[in-house]
Formats: C-alpha cells, sequence, structure tokens
C-alpha cells in the first residue's frame, strides 16, 4: 500500500471576505491563488502557512451551505498543532479573536498531558491548538 499524507482541507463558506480575513489575519495563512467564477461558485480560493493547505470555497447559484452543529457526523474539527499555547492564545486575542470555546470556565484546558484551546471560525469551522505531539 502506498503511503499517503493529507495534502488539503477543504472549508465552505457563506462568508467568504470573513473567512478569508480570518484564515489570513488569524493564522497568518496566504492566498496561493484566488479563482472567480469557478464552476457555478463566487469563488474558489487556496491559502496556506508552512504546513497547511486550505482551499475555500462558496457555495454554487447562491445558495447557503446549512451550518455546522456538534449533532453532525465526519470531520468535528481540525488540529493544529503550537509551540507556546499561551503565546498563540495571547496573539489570537491581540489581533482580536474572540469565539474561543470555553471548557468549563477556560480558554485553555488540559487534556492527556497537553494543554489545547478550541476557536470556531466564522463559517463554523472548529480549529483546536494543542501543544503535545502525539496522538
Amino acid at each position: 500500500m502506498r503511503k499517503s499524507f493529507l495534502h488539503h482541507i477543504c472549508i465552505q463558506t457563506n462568508d467568504y471576505e470573513q473567512s478569508l480575513k480570518f484564515y489570513c489575519k488569524m493564522l497568518d495563512m496566504e492566498i496561493i491563488e484566488e479563482t472567480p467564477d469557478f464552476h457555478g461558485r463566487e469563488y474558489n480560493t487556496w491559502i496556506k502557512n508552512d504546513s497547511l493547505c486550505i482551499e475555500l470555497q462558496t457555495t454554487k447559484n447562491e445558495r447557503q451551505f446549512d451550518q455546522i452543529d456538534d449533532e453532525h457526523t465526519g470531520v468535528s474539527h481540525i488540529c493544529l498543532w503550537v509551540n507556546d499555547i499561551n503565546q498563540l492564545y495571547y496573539e489570537l486575542g491581540e489581533k482580536g479573536a474572540h469565539s474561543f470555546i470555553k471548557h468549563g470556565a477556560n480558554d485553555i484546558y488540559e487534556v492527556n498531558g497537553g494543554k489545547l484551546f478550541k476557536l470556531k471560525a466564522p463559517e463554523g469551522t472548529i480549529i483546536e491548538f494543542r501543544n503535545k505531539l502525539g496522538c
């Protein structure tokens, strides 16, 4: 069997400008290719940082996507490893992030010997940031 690796994550959004701003400004990603009017979509855009590539898409024919909730199947969040969890949390707050998902009363909490926090992107994608490698 061939070895495989993650190529990209496709994220669909009803609010292209807000999602693009979030990923580029909050997560320091850059636009690689922005294609307007892509097969009936207003935009199909590739953005990336050092280790993650996202294909950001709008709907076809001006429809609206259904919102993600906690009761759906499939991917529930994406997780990014970070070296300094407290520093990143501070930096995101300084950039205006406010959609942190609390665990009890805390934004940052411990799980299996590591720390993490979660942030909800404008389109509803939950992004987890964790400082412990390994599964």
